[in-house]
């Protein structure tokens, strides 16, 4: 399928590319289910949705966006953004870098310049940061964080309960990592309760609407272009962005922004959310992973979107810019 012309777009062709992705992405059965968390493994592997929102409350999508799944790792990027919101840049960086560490997402590893953990994005770096949010929060953090990802998705968010316990009884190398943290002083006691709240994070239940309406609010500069409420701070975004860009897919993080070119996070629940910096927010649901804990159909949208409208960050051309004012901001 050829470039989209700008001059010439309509909501028509909107539409026919979305669905020529869903047709294209639909075919491809590849990838597994999450199923070292036993209740991801329940799920139909069948289902794709996909669903695009503009910083002025514009939404188009196509596919299943009535199921619901959990948000897993995508919440890494929302609390670290809380993070930096509460306590500022320099206490969270004296405890989380913002480097690619080229390691898998559950790595047990530091960085051994520092002892810090490489960046949020990865389980070690996101424990980090839901130990200093309950620090600062206390038993109230669950309840904090789940009213600032819904004020983000423009509506109430609920726990999965059956994933969460899931996660629970099955969560020991999350366990490990919370006490190896402990040990480097990298977190304070309690650890369980940081856990706690790291495993209820990833059970909160979206979907791929959700996903593109925070995309939007991120977009928008923190602001939800739907419900016109400010829910991040903007330079708390900006800081968050730039780490979805180079650390938000895993160790698949570098492929991703040469080839798709926007921050993003990924969780291995099948979702993607993507980001066009004060544009568009972008979501993807499908729960075939690849070997690196990323949405096989997700991926391969992302890819297809970015090049129909040149939504990459270096695209030379830079129709991406033209294409969203012109089109979707009309």
């Amino acid at each position: 399928m050829g470039n989209v012309e700008i001059t010439s777009m309509k909501a028509a062709d909107i539409n026919h590319v979305l669905s020529h992705i869903y047709d294209t992405v639909i075919q491809n059965r590849e990838g597994a289910l999450a199923d070292y968390i036993p209740e991801l493994a329940k799920v139909d592997p069948n289902i794709f949705g996909m669903a695009l929102a503009t910083n002025n409350g514009k939404v188009y999508s196509i596919g299943d966006l009535e199921t619901t799944f959990t948000i897993q790792s995508i919440s890494k990027a929302l609390n670290y953004c809380i993070a930096l919101e509460l306590m500022g840049s320099d206490v969270v960086f004296e405890r989380v870098g913002v480097e690619p560490s080229g390691d898998r997402f559950n790595a047990i590893e530091f960085d051994p310049r520092t002892l810090r953990p490489y960046n949020p994005m990865v389980n070690a770096g996101a424990i980090t940061i839901a130990g200093l949010l309950y620090d600062r929060l206390g038993s109230e953090a669950y309840e904090y964080i789940l009213d600032r990802f819904s004020q983000a998705a423009g509506r109430q968010l609920e726990l999965h309960e059956g994933v969460y316990r899931s996660e629970l009884l099955t969560g020991h190398r999350n366990r490990a990592i919370g006490h190896l943290l402990l040990s480097a002083q990298a977190i304070e006691e309690p650890v369980d309760a940081a856990l706690d709240l790291y495993f209820r994070q990833c059970s909160i239940s979206v979907n791929a609407m959700d996903l593109a309406v925070i995309g939007a609010t991120f977009a928008n500069l923190g602001q939800n272009p739907i419900t016109g409420r400010q829910v991040f701070d903007m330079t708390a975004v900006r800081n968050t962005l730039s780490v979805m860009f180079t650390c938000g897919m895993y160790d698949y993080s570098g492929n991703w922004a040469y080839d798709v070119g926007l921050p993003a996070k990924s969780g291995v629940g099948g979702g993607i959310l993507g980001i066009v910096n004060r544009q568009l927010g972008i979501g993807t649901f499908s729960p075939r992973l690849d070997t690196n804990g990323n949405s096989v159909r997700g991926l391969a949208s992302f890819k297809i979107l970015s090049d129909e409208f040149g939504l990459h960050a270096f695209d030379p051309t830079n129709r991406g810019s033209g294409l969203v004012s012109h089109f979707f901001d009309h």
